[in-house]
């Protein structure tokens, strides 16, 4: 019996992240899709320019590293914020915000939240173009 698992580099295919959940060109990369009773589950994330997540939450929150490029993180009734390489981002759970890259530059982050009833997001309405481009939620 194998006490671990080694994934060789390139032997896990790239996706293309679902357009029920993102606007634009988004790809994914597993890292840890460890099976239970771990939780833990982490994808490495590449947005091209214009790129996002729709606005979503985690049950028990998510962190973010920024490997390259940048972007914005904004809280649901905030200001967006910048993020850039080496930038870690906390959401706590339950918190509704989004996260994507510039509209002239690349952005790839990790993405790393615990699942909870086998459901690591609940994902909502896209980010509109005037919210994206100017950085607060209409009607906040």
């Amino acid at each position: 019996m194998s006490v671990l698992t080694v994934y060789k580099a390139g032997s896990r295919p790239t996706k293309r992240a679902s357009a029920d959940y993102f606007t634009g060109t988004v790809w994914q990369d597993p890292v840890i899709e460890a099976p239970e009773p771990a939780r833990v589950r982490t994808l490495r994330v590449a947005f091209e320019p214009g790129s996002r997540t729709n606005w979503h939450t985690h049950p028990l929150g998510q962190t973010l590293q920024v490997l390259q490029g940048s972007g914005f993180v904004q809280v649901w009734g905030q200001e967006k914020l910048p993020i850039l390489p080496g930038d870690v981002v906390w959401i706590p759970p339950g918190v509704k915000h989004w996260h994507g890259a510039g509209p002239e530059t690349a952005m790839v982050h990790l993405a790393i939240q615990e699942a909870l009833d086998g459901s690591v997001a609940d994902w909502m309405e896209p980010v509109d173009d005037a919210t994206y481009r100017g950085g607060s939620v209409a009607g906040q």
